[in-house]
């Protein structure tokens, strides 16, 4: 009788640690946008999207609106002492422009988190 007991209380044990443990659910989230950011090349990362979104005729190109975002220019325009602020980058401008009214342009969550983390690692021209 004391050994069905135990077998018993065994099982009940078992049982309810397989049914805790069963209930585990792994929830993906996405990273801490304000964590560590990522390395961001400039001239591999960046340059990209804003050649291809950006400076378009008309747009971000040469004698369009500023900052002209072509490849020889994008840096340098963007390192005028206007658009990025690397000691508080929300504040940047071009972040709030991809962010706000150019959305549109640079859909890509990642893109812009590209732009972020770019800003937070100092705006490197790498």
């Amino acid at each position: 009788m004391k050994a069905l007991y135990i077998s018993a209380c065994l099982v009940l044990l078992v049982g309810l640690g397989a049914g805790l443990t069963g209930c585990y659910k792994d929830i993906i989230t996405q990273a801490d946008p304000d964590g560590p950011p990522m390395a961001v090349s400039f001239k591999d990362d960046l340059v990209p999207i804003f050649s291809k979104n950006c400076a378009l005729s008309g747009c971000h190109a040469t004698g369009g609106h500023s900052p002209d975002l072509t490849t020889d220019n994008a840096y340098k325009s963007l390192n005028n002492g206007i658009y990025v602020n690397t000691l508080i980058p929300k504040q940047s401008k071009v972040y709030q422009m991809i962010n706000g009214e150019m959305s549109t342009y640079i859909p890509s969550p990642l893109d812009k988190k590209k732009v972020y983390d770019w800003i937070r690692n100092g705006a490197p021209n790498n």
